[in-house]
């Protein structure tokens, strides 16, 4: 199931006028596409986790496979921080190559980058989920932990079709479930934490969404995940539905 998971009571009013509060960077600009500053919104607003919530993630099956070699091997021997220096923007493509396993052997990076792209793909009925909330107007964002990779993710799923890559961590420089990622988010969208929803597959990143305010979604498919929206009063428009 899909595990619920909120803070004290609250409810969602269907469209609150837009507070203002100070915007920063790229992600602040690309959340800020959504509205005019003259409109109302909607709330909540619906923050995604991208990998095991939307696409699926090449790295445990696709990855060891490319490398011919188990997981186990795979992560006793791969550089402990370069991935997520990677996914935080603190070094390029070409860095990760240089570092990415511990004794500095070299691999086909482009080889790399074309089997992911092959093992990409929407998680069983997710784009249906995300197509109904685009159809009833709600404001959707990533809110995810990847590197500047997530441009080859947009380039075959077209995930912009439905949400903005607002807050992908190599663009805001943090990564949950530090706290500072979850602030930085409400801080851009000028919206308190509690009209926040926030679905993820890891519990660890969904506790810390709760510790700051905002209602989380565990995800284990997607028709629970459309039950426990619906639970919350957010309407899924199915693609049945759409006259």
């Amino acid at each position: 199931m899909v595990s619920l998971i909120r803070p004290a009571p609250f409810f969602f009013s269907p469209l609150s006028k837009r507070t203002s509060r100070p915007c920063i960077a790229m992600a602040a600009s690309s959340a800020a596409t959504h509205l005019s500053q003259s409109q109302q919104r909607r709330l909540p607003v619906l923050l995604f986790d991208v990998m095991d919530t939307i696409v699926r993630d090449p790295f445990y099956h696709h990855i060891p496979a490319f490398f011919q070699m188990p997981m186990k091997e795979l992560l006793e021997t791969k550089h402990p921080t370069a991935w997520v220096e990677f996914e935080e923007g603190l070094i390029d493509e070409n860095e990760l190559a240089k570092k990415f396993f511990k004794d500095g052997r070299s691999f086909d990076l482009e080889g790399l980058k074309e089997c992911m792209v092959r093992a990409y793909s929407y998680i069983d009925g997710i784009e249906d989920v995300l197509l109904g909330l685009k159809e009833n107007n709600y404001e959707i964002h990533a809110f995810t932990n990847y590197p500047v990779w997530y441009m080859l993710i947009e380039e075959k799923l077209k995930l912009s079709k439905y949400l903005s890559w607002s807050f992908c961590s190599c663009r805001i420089g943090k990564r949950k479930p530090s706290p500072d990622s979850y602030n930085e988010v409400v801080n851009q969208l000028g919206v308190e934490p509690s009209n926040c929803v926030f679905v993820d597959d890891r519990m660890t990143n969904i506790e810390a969404a709760i510790n700051i305010g905002m209602v989380g979604l565990q995800f284990k498919n997607a028709e629970l995940l459309k039950e426990d929206l619906s639970s919350l009063g957010i309407e899924v428009k199915m693609p049945l539905d759409i006259s």
